[in-house]
């Protein structure tokens, strides 16, 4: 029975819910048959995935920076469960805008915390982060979850904040009985991602306009993977906290295989060979400030969680190319279908 059963009629409140991630939890959650209120900015890219899914979610447009906004509106929709993916998640907008992407990811962070922990509802916690939150030593086998936390650029640090700011919350209000657990996975790829400064979107992008891709960092090395293998992960946690186990209110990593630790370039060479229009050029960016090597051991998962990537990464991309194709070409969205295949190959 998928996720024990636990999300069907069951009411749950998901920030960033127009993001990419967001949208496509928005619409495994619905499927699910869960009673969802979405909680984000106006959508973020035009065109949006979570807009073109045209989901019957309960939409609110506020930001997590706004407590009295977002105590109001989850007080009123009274969920037991909170997913939050609300973000600024931008590595280069950090640069640019350091001090609201601290707001977003660290204050934002504490206010869903606080509401939380006000909203007697709540029952589980749900906060999700980055691989980017370690304090990065470029480790061939990964980091693990007891490794130290840190950043050296806005976004990164921001990220740590925001898993001591939930580990805070997580030890220090036992007595309310909410079970709070943080997740810690990146690099997604799959349909209906529109940002810029992603290695994908980009790559699309570039046969669709007839643009070339500019890959900036091409030997750097990512735990890439497809987006419905860490919301699998994300799934499976909240299901054991809304069970009530309290083991597994904790930190938790969701990343690919190591074999699927792939280079940028290596990456681009294997979309393109699913869509010839794609082109693509190497300048190599001699300021760039992101580490070379990012690499995540989500060994806990698989032995606690009994979770596992559902998708390799050829078979990730092989679906995120055939999203965007179809998109284009069809003006069709494959989201539940690739939700359902995704259900009956993993499981």
């Amino acid at each position: 029975m998928l996720f024990n059963n636990v999300y069907k009629n069951r009411t749950v409140f998901l920030t960033g819910h127009t993001g990419f991630k967001g949208g496509w939890l928005a619409a495994w959650l619905e499927r699910l048959g869960s009673n969802v209120c979405g909680y984000a900015l106006d959508v973020p890219t035009v065109p949006n995935h979570f807009s073109l899914l045209n989901l019957s979610v309960q939409d609110i447009r506020g930001d997590v920076s706004d407590f009295s906004t977002l105590k109001n509106s989850i007080q009123q929709f009274a969920p037991e469960i909170v997913f939050h993916l609300a973000a600024q998640s931008l590595v280069p907008i950090s640069f640019r805008k350091p001090l609201e992407t601290f707001a977003v990811n660290v204050l934002g962070t504490a206010h869903v915390l606080e509401v939380c922990r006000q909203t007697p509802s709540v029952r589980a916690v749900v906060i999700v982060t980055s691989d980017k939150c370690y304090e990065n030593k470029e480790r061939q086998n990964g980091h693990r979850e007891t490794d130290p936390l840190g950043g050296d650029d806005p976004y990164s640090a921001s990220k740590s904040c925001a898993e001591i700011v939930t580990a805070s919350y997580r030890k220090s209000f036992v007595d309310r009985g909410l079970l709070i657990a943080s997740c810690r996975s990146g690099n997604a790829l799959g349909g209906g991602d529109w940002a810029t400064d992603r290695l994908v979107p980009d790559l699309a992008r570039s046969a669709v306009e007839a643009k070339t891709a500019i890959l900036r960092m091409p030997q750097a090395v990512r735990p890439w993977q497809h987006v419905l293998n860490p919301l699998a992960g994300y799934l499976l946690l909240g299901q054991r906290l809304l069970e009530g186990q309290a083991g597994f209110a904790e930190a938790w990593n969701f990343g690919p295989d190591k074999k699927d630790h792939w280079t940028v370039e290596k990456v681009a060479r294997y979309v393109q060979t699913n869509w010839d229009q794609i082109r693509y050029e190497t300048i190599l960016d001699a300021d760039s400030r992101e580490a070379p090597l990012l690499s995540l051991n989500a060994q806990k998962a698989r032995q606690k969680l009994s979770w596992k990537p559902g998708w390799n990464l050829n078979e990730g991309i092989d679906r995120t190319i055939s999203w965007y194709r179809h998109f284009y070409e069809h003006g069709k969205l494959q989201t539940f279908d690739q939700i359902a295949e995704f259900e009956e190959r993993t499981i």
